[in-house]
């Protein structure tokens, strides 16, 4: 194996398309991609793919020394030895992979597009370190950089250069690569569904897809209440049946009854058959409503407790079921009916004595809506009162949801961009 100098870096344009010599400096061929496998470390060089007398091969790296030569990069080989690429493997063509490619920028949540690629050799191997987006990147592909900087230099302006580590980028276009890696996109779970939203609908339609369907069924539904209702439906219809309805089982019933509410019929009638009964039924409840009815707005999810319940059983049954934050606003108190009866805050049950029962600390004047109320009554309701929330009750005043101020002001907003 040749011998090796401690450290040289490089990038991938500093030798992609360029000759390759053998020891005695004769030209060999041309490097046409260089090869990087994933594990645990930095992405790994373990070969290059070249073109030798017209024909393309994949040769094992071990066998190549880059070496600095007077500011130039040149490439060395010792012997052509075929590199067998492994089943199962996370191997990736740089200049094919990643070069000109959209990534995501991890902590700038945002895409970005690659410029270039910076390579280091060290003792224990060679590696793909960071991507470089910035002019300098464009400007040495361009064979440019340094009259360039030349140029600027009297001025001491520097040309920007911009670099992310490995271990800070996504890609999200391996859709177009043909191959598939073993646990794709896990960085993307580290990101808000807003921000992986807003990633999602700047990509094309194939990476979009591709992305969205490598979320689990969690993370599928929080992303997809935060995008666009063009971009929500694409994602659904672009989706299986099975698919689908898993994710519009994790949404709440009134997002999923909007989205259902904007397909066609058959596909509509196609999901809610294939979603499990409990909430098929909460969400063509929720259907029957037209538009500005406040039912159509109303979550089903609630939690609502018997007058006669202590509140130390409250509490604990709080605790073990670990509700979502916006359906406990406020706990809602009902009679063995079903009717509502009043509404207990977190505070007073916090502070209340663990064997007092509900119906002892509840507040019994509150203020509600009914199911088929119009949807402009909301906005007056919620305000004159300060609620984060209403309960919304049929004739009989048996609880048939709630409404929060989160889902009113969307609905005013939405109005608005409509108007």
């Amino acid at each position: 194996m040749c011998l090796m100098s401690f450290l040289v870096t490089y990038y991938l344009s500093n030798i992609l398309d360029k000759k390759f010599f053998d020891n005695s400096g004769e030209p060999m061929g041309r490097i046409k991609d260089v090869l990087v496998i994933f594990s645990q470390e930095k992405p790994r060089i373990v070969a290059v793919k070249v073109k030798v007398k017209g024909e393309e091969r994949i040769l094992n790296f071990d066998r190549f020394d880059v070496r600095k030569i007077q500011l130039d990069c040149v490439v060395y080989c010792e012997e052509m030895v075929e590199y067998t690429i492994p089943e199962n493997t996370n191997i990736l063509n740089l200049a094919e992979n990643i070069l000109d490619k959209q990534i995501l920028d991890i902590n700038g949540r945002k895409l970005v597009r690659v410029n270039d690629v910076r390579l280091v050799k060290v003792a224990s191997g060679s590696y793909a370190v960071a991507v470089d987006v910035g002019l300098d990147g464009i400007f040495r592909r361009l064979g440019i950089s340094r009259p360039v900087s030349s140029v600027l230099s009297p001025f001491r302006v520097k040309v920007p250069g911009k670099y992310i580590l490995f271990d800070d980028v996504e890609a999200v276009d391996y859709s177009t690569f043909g191959i598939t890696l073993s646990k794709p996109y896990t960085k993307l779970h580290t990101l808000h569904p807003s921000d992986l939203a807003d990633v999602i609908e700047d990509l094309d339609q194939k990476s979009r897809k591709a992305l969205f369907e490598s979320l689990d069924e969690e993370k599928a539904a929080d992303v997809l209440e935060e995008l666009e209702p063009e971009a929500q439906i694409e994602m659904i219809e672009s989706l299986s049946i099975e698919k689908a309805a898993d994710v519009l089982e994790k949404m709440p019933a009134d997002e999923a009854a909007d989205l259902i509410d904007e397909l066609e019929e058959d596909k509509a009638e196609q999901l809610l058959n294939e979603i499990e009964k409990e909430s098929s039924d909460d969400i063509r409840e929720i259907l029957q409503y037209e538009d500005e009815e406040v039912g159509s707005l109303m979550m089903t999810e609630f939690i609502s407790f018997k007058e006669t319940i202590t509140v130390d059983e409250t509490i604990e049954y709080l605790r073990s079921v670990k509700p979502e934050s916006d359906t406990i606003y406020y706990l809602y108190v009902v009679d063995n009916d079903g009717r509502l009866k009043g509404t207990v805050s977190l505070r007073d049950l916090v502070i209340a004595d663990p064997n007092m029962i509900l119906y002892d600390i509840m507040k019994r004047t509150l203020a509600y809506v009914y199911d088929d109320d119009r949807l402009d009554s909301l906005a007056e309701i919620i305000s004159k009162y300060n609620l984060l929330a209403i309960p919304v009750i049929n004739k009989e005043k048996k609880m048939e949801g709630v409404v929060v101020i989160d889902d009113i002001v969307e609905d005013l907003l939405d109005k608005r961009k409509t108007e």
